[in-house]
């Protein structure tokens, strides 16, 4: 049975050192190929799932250009014309001009509320000790897991008794202080992560509060904002239980009980086509913020974590 010995090492000459350039030349290093498995099975997976999202989508666009009897002959077919009065349609005669413009005043109005309200709150929570603070942090961290369905019968009742039944104003109020909690939660981590000596700079040159946090810490603060606004710019839009309790006047509902109400009437007329239009509809705002704002919510949601 043979071995294989290793090269005995050349003697050095006296008083002449030896490098690793006299040495023999070892193996080759073998290549790594650790990990390659899990990435190909967490890119297939990756794949897999981006396939699952966006046909959906596309699905929808293409059918929303077809006329009815396309839609159950050929579902999955390209249309052979496309039909922009399914659109007009959906715009005019179904209200969805009247419903999106009522969603926009509504989550307009309280994505501004919540915004301006939680940063203030969770600025003065992150940068100030006083006595009490833990505790109204905690409160608002309850509020994040408290159910609303568990509200919406008193919730009816406390709007009902303020007046603001069946307004857009009353449904702001409630979108704010529905969407306060997770805000505040948010932003607070955010906010601890800023520097203060850029604060302290400022309060040394005679700023006062309300400047330092208006002018300096606020737009350092953009990252975040973008972020929260995101997500509950999201959630506010497509927003159902809330406006169907506290909103049952016809001439003032929002895109979510319209498409709702579309569904029905065009589903008794046939009208499929027109029904997908309005759901493209619904579905296009939603898109265009992610694709604008994708860059800044990665970097509010990692900025902590890079501090």
């Amino acid at each position: 049975m043979k071995t294989t010995e290793s090269p005995a090492p050349v003697p050095a000459e006296s008083g002449v050192p030896v490098t690793k350039a006299d040495l023999p030349p070892g193996p080759p290093p073998k290549e790594k190929k650790e990990g390659t498995v899990l990435n190909a099975f967490s890119h297939g997976i990756l794949v897999i799932w981006a396939f699952m999202v966006v046909m959906p989508l596309l699905w929808a666009v293409m059918t929303s250009f077809k006329d009815d009897r396309s839609i159950f002959s050929s579902p999955w077919s390209l249309p052979d014309t496309l039909h922009f009065d399914n659109w007009s349609r959906a715009w005019t005669e179904a209200n969805m001009s009247d419903y999106f413009l009522n969603t926009v005043l509504v989550v307009g109005g309280s994505l501004i509320g919540t915004l301006v309200l939680g940063s203030m709150a969770a600025y003065v929570l992150a940068r100030f000790d006083f006595p009490g603070n833990r505790f109204i942090y905690y409160l608002f961290i309850g509020g994040m897991s408290f159910p609303i369905m568990l509200a919406l019968v008193p919730l009816f009742y406390v709007v009902n008794n303020m007046g603001l039944l069946n307004t857009i104003h009353g449904l702001i109020l409630v979108y704010i202080a529905y969407s306060l909690p997770f805000t505040v939660f948010f932003l607070t981590a955010f906010f601890r992560t800023l520097p203060t000596s850029i604060a302290e700079a400022a309060f040394v040159d005679g700023a006062s509060h309300s400047r330092t946090f208006f002018q300096i810490m606020l737009p350092m603060a953009k990252p975040g904002l973008v972020s929260v606004g995101i997500f509950n710019f999201l959630g506010q839009w497509n927003q159902y239980m809330l406006p169907t309790v506290l909103n049952t006047d016809p001439d003032k509902r929002v895109l979510t009980q319209g498409l709702v109400q579309l569904a029905v009437s065009q589903g008794y007329k046939g009208d499929w086509s027109g029904l997908f239009a309005g759901l493209v509809m619904a579905m296009l705002p939603v898109l265009a913020a992610y694709i604008i704002f994708q860059r800044q919510v990665v970097q509010g949601l990692t900025a902590g974590a890079l501090k």
